[in-house]
Protein backbone atom coordinates (compact mmCIF):
# COMPACT_ATOMS: atom_id res chain seq x y z
CA UNK A 1 0.00 0.00 0.00
CA UNK A 2 1.97 3.03 -1.28
CA UNK A 3 2.01 6.21 1.52
CA UNK A 4 1.60 8.61 -0.98
CA UNK A 5 -0.99 11.00 -1.25
CA UNK A 6 -2.65 11.61 -4.46
CA UNK A 7 -3.90 15.33 -4.82
CA UNK A 8 -6.35 15.81 -7.74
CA UNK A 9 -6.02 19.02 -10.17
CA UNK A 10 -8.47 20.60 -11.78
CA UNK A 11 -9.33 19.51 -15.01
CA UNK A 12 -7.92 22.67 -16.16
CA UNK A 13 -4.23 22.24 -15.41
CA UNK A 14 -4.40 25.89 -14.65
CA UNK A 15 -3.72 27.30 -10.53
CA UNK A 16 -6.12 27.18 -8.28
CA UNK A 17 -5.26 29.46 -5.39
CA UNK A 18 -7.54 27.76 -2.64
CA UNK A 19 -8.02 24.51 -3.73
CA UNK A 20 -9.67 23.46 -0.60
CA UNK A 21 -12.26 26.24 -0.14
CA UNK A 22 -10.97 27.96 3.27
CA UNK A 23 -11.08 31.38 1.84
CA UNK A 24 -14.53 33.48 2.86
CA UNK A 25 -15.39 36.35 0.43
CA UNK A 26 -18.13 37.20 3.32
CA UNK A 27 -17.49 39.89 5.78
CA UNK A 28 -16.76 38.29 9.79
CA UNK A 29 -19.38 39.50 12.32
CA UNK A 30 -17.00 38.88 15.25
CA UNK A 31 -14.08 41.09 16.85
CA UNK A 32 -12.86 43.79 14.73
CA UNK A 33 -9.51 45.70 15.28
CA UNK A 34 -10.39 49.06 16.99
CA UNK A 35 -10.65 52.26 15.07
CA UNK A 36 -7.72 54.65 15.81
CA UNK A 37 -9.48 57.71 15.11
CA UNK A 38 -12.68 56.93 17.13
CA UNK A 39 -12.59 59.33 19.73
CA UNK A 40 -13.53 57.24 22.39
CA UNK A 41 -10.35 54.97 20.98
CA UNK A 42 -8.22 58.32 21.70
CA UNK A 43 -9.24 58.52 25.31
CA UNK A 44 -8.78 55.18 25.94
CA UNK A 45 -5.46 55.12 24.94
CA UNK A 46 -4.64 58.57 26.38
CA UNK A 47 -5.75 57.39 29.65
CA UNK A 48 -3.29 53.73 29.14
CA UNK A 49 -0.90 55.68 28.41
CA UNK A 50 -1.06 58.44 31.67
CA UNK A 51 -1.57 55.25 34.23
CA UNK A 52 1.95 53.92 32.52
CA UNK A 53 3.39 57.04 33.21
CA UNK A 54 1.89 57.22 36.70
CA UNK A 55 2.90 54.34 37.64
CA UNK A 56 6.46 54.42 36.53
CA UNK A 57 6.84 57.82 38.30
CA UNK A 58 4.94 56.65 41.99
CA UNK A 59 7.06 53.17 41.82
CA UNK A 60 9.76 55.14 44.48
CA UNK A 61 6.34 55.96 46.13
CA UNK A 62 4.71 52.46 46.73
CA UNK A 63 6.51 50.73 49.42
CA UNK A 64 5.58 53.57 51.85
CA UNK A 65 2.17 54.14 50.86
CA UNK A 66 1.05 50.97 53.45
CA UNK A 67 2.74 52.47 55.98
CA UNK A 68 1.49 56.53 55.19
CA UNK A 69 -1.82 54.75 54.93
CA UNK A 70 -2.51 53.13 58.46
CA UNK A 71 -0.87 55.87 60.37
CA UNK A 72 -3.24 58.53 58.91
CA UNK A 73 -6.01 55.83 59.60
CA UNK A 74 -5.46 56.06 63.49
CA UNK A 75 -3.88 59.84 63.47
CA UNK A 76 -7.72 60.97 64.45
CA UNK A 77 -7.92 58.34 67.72
CA UNK A 78 -4.24 59.58 68.29
CA UNK A 79 -5.16 63.35 68.29
CA UNK A 80 -8.67 62.05 70.56
CA UNK A 81 -6.86 60.77 72.90
CA UNK A 82 -4.06 63.57 73.60
CA UNK A 83 -7.28 65.95 73.83
CA UNK A 84 -8.67 64.15 76.48
CA UNK A 85 -5.75 64.11 78.69
CA UNK A 86 -5.32 67.72 77.52
CA UNK A 87 -8.66 68.63 78.62
CA UNK A 88 -9.72 65.67 80.92
CA UNK A 89 -11.17 68.15 83.55
CA UNK A 90 -13.44 69.80 80.93
CA UNK A 91 -14.17 66.43 79.42
CA UNK A 92 -15.51 65.18 83.18
CA UNK A 93 -17.28 68.26 83.45
CA UNK A 94 -19.40 67.54 80.45
CA UNK A 95 -20.01 63.61 80.77
CA UNK A 96 -20.89 64.52 84.39
CA UNK A 97 -23.31 68.06 83.90
CA UNK A 98 -24.81 67.21 79.99
CA UNK A 99 -24.92 63.48 79.98
CA UNK A 100 -25.16 62.78 83.43
CA UNK A 101 -22.32 60.38 84.11
CA UNK A 102 -21.51 59.51 87.63
CA UNK A 103 -18.36 60.56 89.57
CA UNK A 104 -16.33 56.96 88.99
CA UNK A 105 -17.93 55.62 85.34
CA UNK A 106 -17.59 59.33 83.92
CA UNK A 107 -13.51 58.81 84.78
CA UNK A 108 -13.73 55.00 83.63
CA UNK A 109 -15.29 55.98 80.09
CA UNK A 110 -12.69 58.51 79.80
CA UNK A 111 -9.50 56.41 81.11
CA UNK A 112 -10.40 53.02 78.70
CA UNK A 113 -11.27 55.33 75.63
CA UNK A 114 -7.41 56.88 76.00
CA UNK A 115 -5.83 53.20 76.44
CA UNK A 116 -7.89 51.62 74.12
CA UNK A 117 -7.00 54.76 71.34
CA UNK A 118 -3.35 54.64 71.94
CA UNK A 119 -2.77 50.83 72.45
CA UNK A 120 -4.99 50.33 69.40
CA UNK A 121 -3.40 52.91 67.23
CA UNK A 122 -0.23 51.44 67.93
CA UNK A 123 -1.02 48.06 66.99
CA UNK A 124 -1.95 48.85 63.61
CA UNK A 125 1.15 51.36 63.14
CA UNK A 126 3.32 48.64 63.81
CA UNK A 127 1.09 45.65 62.37
CA UNK A 128 0.79 44.07 65.89
CA UNK A 129 -2.43 41.70 66.74
CA UNK A 130 -4.25 43.95 64.10
CA UNK A 131 -7.61 42.20 64.74
CA UNK A 132 -7.71 42.93 68.54
CA UNK A 133 -6.42 46.65 67.34
CA UNK A 134 -9.17 47.15 64.85
CA UNK A 135 -11.53 45.57 67.66
CA UNK A 136 -10.87 47.87 69.90
CA UNK A 137 -10.78 51.00 68.06
CA UNK A 138 -14.61 50.10 66.52
CA UNK A 139 -15.62 49.91 69.96
CA UNK A 140 -14.19 53.32 70.65
CA UNK A 141 -16.45 54.70 67.96
CA UNK A 142 -19.21 52.61 69.02
CA UNK A 143 -18.74 54.11 72.50
CA UNK A 144 -18.12 57.80 71.98
CA UNK A 145 -21.03 57.81 69.75
CA UNK A 146 -23.28 57.04 72.64
CA UNK A 147 -21.24 58.42 75.52
CA UNK A 148 -21.21 61.81 73.90
CA UNK A 149 -24.58 61.76 72.76
CA UNK A 150 -23.74 62.33 69.01
CA UNK A 151 -25.66 59.06 67.59
CA UNK A 152 -28.08 61.17 66.01
CA UNK A 153 -26.04 63.44 64.57
CA UNK A 154 -25.68 63.16 60.68
CA UNK A 155 -22.68 64.52 60.13
CA UNK A 156 -20.78 62.63 62.90
CA UNK A 157 -22.50 59.33 61.67
CA UNK A 158 -21.25 59.79 58.29
CA UNK A 159 -17.77 60.70 59.30
CA UNK A 160 -17.83 57.68 61.69
CA UNK A 161 -19.18 55.10 58.90
CA UNK A 162 -16.04 56.49 56.74
CA UNK A 163 -13.61 55.72 59.95
CA UNK A 164 -14.95 52.56 59.87
CA UNK A 165 -14.36 52.01 56.30
CA UNK A 166 -10.54 52.79 57.28
CA UNK A 167 -10.22 50.28 59.87
CA UNK A 168 -11.75 47.84 57.68
CA UNK A 169 -9.11 48.80 55.38
CA UNK A 170 -6.33 48.19 57.70
CA UNK A 171 -8.04 45.02 58.67
CA UNK A 172 -8.04 44.03 54.71
CA UNK A 173 -4.67 44.75 54.16
CA UNK A 174 -3.08 42.92 57.65
CA UNK A 175 -5.47 40.47 57.03
CA UNK A 176 -3.53 36.54 57.21
CA UNK A 177 -4.37 33.19 56.79
CA UNK A 178 -5.47 31.32 60.12
CA UNK A 179 -6.33 27.67 60.99
CA UNK A 180 -9.82 26.86 61.00
CA UNK A 181 -10.74 26.74 64.72
CA UNK A 182 -13.86 23.73 64.18
CA UNK A 183 -12.88 21.19 61.33
CA UNK A 184 -15.50 20.12 58.90
CA UNK A 185 -17.26 23.39 59.23
CA UNK A 186 -17.86 25.15 55.92
CA UNK A 187 -15.59 28.61 56.51
CA UNK A 188 -14.74 31.25 53.74
CA UNK A 189 -11.09 31.61 52.29
CA UNK A 190 -8.97 34.10 53.52
CA UNK A 191 -9.21 35.45 49.77
CA UNK A 192 -13.12 35.41 50.50
CA UNK A 193 -12.91 37.30 53.67
CA UNK A 194 -10.82 39.89 51.99
CA UNK A 195 -12.59 40.78 49.25
CA UNK A 196 -15.97 41.22 51.34
CA UNK A 197 -14.11 43.15 53.99
CA UNK A 198 -12.68 45.59 50.79
CA UNK A 199 -16.07 45.62 49.74
CA UNK A 200 -17.66 47.14 53.11
CA UNK A 201 -14.27 49.34 53.18
CA UNK A 202 -14.21 50.71 50.11
CA UNK A 203 -18.21 51.75 50.14
CA UNK A 204 -18.39 53.05 54.10
CA UNK A 205 -15.28 55.22 53.01
CA UNK A 206 -17.47 57.48 50.65
CA UNK A 207 -20.10 58.82 53.13
CA UNK A 208 -17.48 60.93 54.15
CA UNK A 209 -17.33 62.97 51.22
CA UNK A 210 -21.08 62.07 50.94
CA UNK A 211 -21.34 64.41 53.63
CA UNK A 212 -19.03 67.21 53.35
CA UNK A 213 -21.54 67.44 49.61
CA UNK A 214 -24.62 68.40 51.93
CA UNK A 215 -22.82 70.63 54.60
CA UNK A 216 -22.67 74.28 53.62
CA UNK A 217 -23.75 76.66 51.56
CA UNK A 218 -23.77 76.09 47.87
CA UNK A 219 -21.90 77.94 44.70
CA UNK A 220 -21.57 76.92 41.41
CA UNK A 221 -17.89 75.73 42.13
CA UNK A 222 -18.81 73.58 45.10
CA UNK A 223 -21.41 71.88 42.88
CA UNK A 224 -19.28 71.30 40.22
CA UNK A 225 -16.71 69.35 42.76
CA UNK A 226 -19.53 67.91 44.78
CA UNK A 227 -20.66 66.21 41.13
CA UNK A 228 -17.43 65.01 40.13
CA UNK A 229 -16.26 63.61 43.72
CA UNK A 230 -19.77 61.87 43.19
CA UNK A 231 -19.09 60.30 40.64
CA UNK A 232 -15.33 59.41 41.60
CA UNK A 233 -17.05 57.95 45.02
CA UNK A 234 -19.54 55.69 42.42
CA UNK A 235 -16.65 54.55 40.98
CA UNK A 236 -14.75 53.64 44.31
CA UNK A 237 -17.96 51.81 45.53
CA UNK A 238 -18.25 49.46 42.38
CA UNK A 239 -14.78 49.36 41.76
CA UNK A 240 -14.25 51.02 38.83
CA UNK A 241 -11.08 52.44 38.26
CA UNK A 242 -11.12 52.28 41.64
CA UNK A 243 -6.96 52.91 42.06
CA UNK A 244 -7.49 56.21 40.57
CA UNK A 245 -10.91 57.36 41.50
CA UNK A 246 -9.84 56.82 45.11
CA UNK A 247 -6.16 58.81 44.45
CA UNK A 248 -8.30 61.52 42.93
CA UNK A 249 -10.35 61.59 45.95
CA UNK A 250 -6.98 62.09 48.34
CA UNK A 251 -6.09 65.03 46.51
CA UNK A 252 -9.26 66.66 46.63
CA UNK A 253 -10.03 65.89 50.18
CA UNK A 254 -6.10 66.75 50.69
CA UNK A 255 -6.64 70.14 49.50
CA UNK A 256 -10.55 70.64 51.38
CA UNK A 257 -9.29 69.90 54.47
CA UNK A 258 -6.75 72.32 54.81
CA UNK A 259 -8.33 75.21 53.30
CA UNK A 260 -11.94 74.25 55.09
CA UNK A 261 -10.90 72.76 58.21
CA UNK A 262 -7.98 75.16 58.73
CA UNK A 263 -7.81 74.93 62.63
CA UNK A 264 -4.59 76.09 63.22
CA UNK A 265 -5.68 79.87 62.11
CA UNK A 266 -8.77 79.73 64.88
CA UNK A 267 -7.38 81.24 67.86
CA UNK A 268 -7.01 78.40 70.59
CA UNK A 269 -9.52 80.17 73.40
CA UNK A 270 -12.38 79.72 70.27
CA UNK A 271 -15.14 76.89 70.64
CA UNK A 272 -14.62 76.07 66.83
CA UNK A 273 -11.00 75.71 67.08
CA UNK A 274 -11.83 71.57 68.60
CA UNK A 275 -14.73 71.35 66.13
CA UNK A 276 -12.46 72.27 63.12
CA UNK A 277 -9.49 70.33 64.71
CA UNK A 278 -11.63 67.48 64.82
CA UNK A 279 -12.65 67.55 62.01
CA UNK A 280 -9.42 68.00 60.49
CA UNK A 281 -8.07 64.51 61.63
CA UNK A 282 -10.58 62.47 60.62
CA UNK A 283 -10.60 63.32 57.04
CA UNK A 284 -6.94 62.62 57.39
CA UNK A 285 -7.64 59.09 58.68
CA UNK A 286 -10.06 58.80 55.60
CA UNK A 287 -7.31 60.10 53.14
CA UNK A 288 -5.17 56.91 54.82
CA UNK A 289 -7.86 54.51 53.94
CA UNK A 290 -8.14 55.54 50.27
CA UNK A 291 -4.45 55.04 50.08
CA UNK A 292 -4.82 51.80 51.48
CA UNK A 293 -7.26 51.44 48.70
CA UNK A 294 -4.73 52.61 45.95
CA UNK A 295 -2.07 50.33 47.29
CA UNK A 296 -4.71 47.30 47.41
CA UNK A 297 -6.57 47.62 44.92
CA UNK A 298 -10.66 47.07 45.07
CA UNK A 299 -9.99 43.23 45.33
CA UNK A 300 -12.60 40.57 43.91
CA UNK A 301 -16.21 41.73 44.26
CA UNK A 302 -15.33 44.80 42.00
CA UNK A 303 -15.60 45.88 37.96
CA UNK A 304 -12.09 46.31 37.71
CA UNK A 305 -11.45 42.79 38.75
CA UNK A 306 -14.33 41.41 36.59
CA UNK A 307 -12.92 43.02 33.17
CA UNK A 308 -9.83 40.63 34.11
CA UNK A 309 -11.82 37.36 34.56
CA UNK A 310 -14.08 38.55 31.24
Amino acid sequence: MSSRVHIARPASGGYQPDPHGFANSRPSSGYRAANPDDPIEKIRAFARTAEDQIDIYTQPLKPHLPAVGRFLIVVTFLEDSLRIVSQWGDQLWYLQKHRHFPWGLSHLFLALNVVLMLAGSGAVITKKHTEYAVGGLLSVVIMQAVGYGLIFDLNFFLRNLSVIGGLLMVFSDSMYTRKTLFAGLPTLSETDRKKYFLLAGRVLLIFLFIGFAFRGKWSIGRAFVSLVGFAACTMVAVGFKAKWSAAFLVLVLSIFNVLINNWWSVHSAHPQRDFLKYDFFQTLSIVGGLILLVNMGPGGLSVDEKKKTY
